[in-house]
């Protein structure tokens, strides 16, 4: 005999309830292991690791992409019961959108058993008419073709060695070569993508970003979260205050990243922290370097930036083995920032010192030339704007080794 399905409810007060309940409780096969009050009592019930699937409203209140995410990570399967009638196909769009994949009606809970029990049941689908005919041609003023592109994380240790100035010279880069570019502010202590640019927009671009994600409309209205610079290159905008990273769920950045690769180059700049927070497996509340962890686990290319001074050259050494432990050993390229003869030892002497904790895809020096930098901070502008610099040109080696790999540079 098969082992029997166990099964947790959370109907927030919908009228199906009591009909829900009957049936699941009368199924021989089925055995019904709790009825949860809300999202919250569900989330916690799965985490015990007993429950195999959940029957849910998709009305509930707190019922996103997020919580459907930790669902499965506890091995816990959703079924959704939506309104019937007319509102039965956006019922689906949303079901999946929200990564719900059984949806049953409560017109027709005669399906539910089937749907708990992994059987033929109603089963959500989002088809995109295929038009007839060639496809039409691209948007008058469009600036060469949209194609998928890569995710480069900028990275660096505690200290400010010069991530964000790095990022910003980076995307302004790119994005000055032809290639639609979106830069994304995800340090979790609170972003300065938005000052360093003379970005004066309240709304923060990631803040969005996240509330589109856990109502799964960030692909259609991904747009509405950047802040365009030019017709090349935009940006989505960091955290107004360091104390608002729990609005942004677990998975936010991963999801976010990946909508934006689908339309070019993606710079994320991050934080500077890898410690893990054990206590984000247990609840819905992520870890605070979760941001930074997670644009690392997408990211194709990973940049390390340090100083040259004494202090940030430690700081790089303790970064590139903290770094090579999250990554698993994937290849980085090292920054040194902040480079001059005052310093009283040459670039071969870094470069020893760095091979002594990794072997890195590619050693990059960057000048100290803080009159490049005063004038892009005071102007508002990239380094890109401001015309040929000893840090400009730094900046655009440092372009062309790690985006060396992309189809869509590699033939310019």
């Amino acid at each position: 005999m098969a082992e029997p399905t166990l099964v947790i409810v959370v109907a927030s007060g919908a009228a199906w309830e009591p009909a829900v309940l009957e049936r699941l409780g009368e199924h021989p096969r089925i055995v019904l292991l709790k009825r949860c009050v809300d999202v919250d009592d569900l989330l916690a019930a799965a985490t015990a690791g007993q429950a195999h699937v959940a029957v849910l409203g998709l009305d509930s209140p707190g019922l996103d992409r997020s919580a459907v995410d930790l669902l499965r990570k506890h091995g816990v399967r959703p079924v959704a019961i939506a309104a019937g009638g007319a509102t039965l196909d956006g019922a689906r769009l949303r079901a999946a959108r929200t990564g719900i994949a059984r949806v049953v009606t409560d017109d027709d809970l005669d399906a539910l058993a089937g749907a708990v029990l992994d059987e033929e049941s109603p089963e959500t689908a989002v088809r995109v008419p295929q038009p007839d005919g060639p496809p039409p041609p691209p948007p008058t003023g469009a600036v060469g073709p949209v194609s998928p592109g890569r995710v480069v994380a900028v990275w660096g240790p505690a200290g400010a060695p010069g991530r964000t100035t790095l990022a910003t010279g980076l995307a302004a880069e790119v994005a000055r070569r032809g290639r639609r570019t979106v830069l994304v502010d995800a340090d979790p202590y609170g972003g300065a993508v938005a000052q360093q640019l003379g970005i004066l927009d309240e709304v923060s671009g990631l803040l969005s970003a996240a509330r589109l994600a856990s109502a799964g409309q960030l692909e259609e209205r991904f747009g509405s979260v950047q802040r365009g610079l030019d017709d090349r290159l935009s940006v989505v905008t960091g955290l107004p205050r360091g104390d608002r990273w729990v609005e942004v769920r677990a998975g936010t950045v991963e999801h976010l990243l990946e909508v934006a690769r689908a339309q070019g180059e993606v710079v994320v700049d991050t934080g500077f922290s890898l410690e893990d927070d054990p206590g984000s497996d247990y609840g819905t509340r992520p870890g605070r370097n979760q941001l930074t962890l997670g644009a690392l686990d997408v990211a194709d290319e990973v940049v390390v930036v340090g100083g040259a001074d004494p202090v940030g050259l430690s700081r790089l050494a303790r970064g590139l083995v903290q770094v090579r432990e999250v990554l698993g050993g994937r290849p980085v390229h090292v920054v040194v920032n902040r480079m001059r003869p005052t310093l009283g030892w040459s670039e071969r002497d870094i470069a020893g010192m760095v091979a002594g904790f990794a072997r890195p895809a590619g050693l990059h020096f960057l000048p100290d030339d803080q009159p490049t930098v005063d004038r892009a901070l005071v102007a508002g502008r990239t380094l890109a704007e401001l015309g040929d610099s000893p840090l400009g040109r730094a900046v655009a080696r440092v372009a062309d080794a790690v985006l060396a790999a992309s189809p869509a540079t590699s033939g310019r």
